[in-house]
């Protein structure tokens, strides 16, 4: 029942995390995939890469001091940094963004209240994002789990899930194939449009990390 309500909402069902046997052959079939992470020194950045890596893809990490003279490399670039620095990478790396899959990992919050996201209503960080890189191809992800779950592999008792909302499609397969290749599960959670929801779920669960609610180590969990 609940797979068919998964296909009915966003037509495919969860992507199960690879058994060794497949991670073994996913990487002897196809052509691994380059990352490079803005952000990539620190806990968001550091444990993505250690998702990817594990699944056979190879990742560049770009601290923030990095950033303004980093050259891309790859075909797929992260952005595992605060909101507010943004702008400055897609500023300074235009040009070298066009045609690659940008992946957006951030919730726009305000951090001066803690209270509120500060991209305009119905939207998302990731639509702005897409907007101003109209050439790139812009995925959601990443940004409804913690590095801790993205670490350990586990929320509670259950695989750590990463939702991707996304209108490329083959993007989306690029990820995904690539995250339960390191042993997560994930999900095509739709279009582009969803990011606002995703960044919601985001926004409601560091609020409820920050305010100790709930661990760090803790988060929202996909039953399927």
């Amino acid at each position: 029942m609940i797979q068919d309500l998964i296909r009915r909402l966003f037509g495919r069902p969860t992507n199960k995390a690879m058994t060794p046997e497949q991670r073994t052959t996913h990487k002897e079939n196809n052509t691994m995939t380059t990352y490079t992470i803005f952000g990539g020194t620190g806990s968001m950045g550091t444990a993505i890469s250690g998702v990817l890596t594990k699944g056979g893809a190879t990742t560049v990490a770009v601290s923030a001091e990095e950033a303004p003279t980093a050259t891309i490399e790859g075909d797929v670039v992260i952005l595992a940094v605060p909101y507010p620095a943004v702008d400055e990478i897609i500023a300074t790396h235009r040009e070298a963004l066009a045609g690659k899959i940008v992946i957006d990992i951030t919730n726009p919050l305000n951090f001066e209240t803690f209270d509120e996201l500060v991209v305009p209503a119905g939207s998302s960080a990731a639509a702005e994002i897409q907007a101003k890189l109209p050439e790139s191809k812009v995925l959601k992800a990443f940004n409804t789990t913690f590095a801790a779950t993205l670490s350990s592999g586990k929320v509670g008792d259950l695989t750590t899930t990463v939702l991707v909302a996304g209108d490329d499609e083959a993007a989306k397969k690029t990820l995904i194939d690539d995250v339960t290749a390191g042993g997560l599960d994930a999900l095509d959670a739709g279009s582009l449009k969803r990011a606002h929801e995703l960044e919601a779920v985001g926004f409601l669960q560091l609020t409820l990390a920050a305010s100790e609610k709930i661990g760090w180590t803790g988060g929202f969990g996909l039953v399927k």
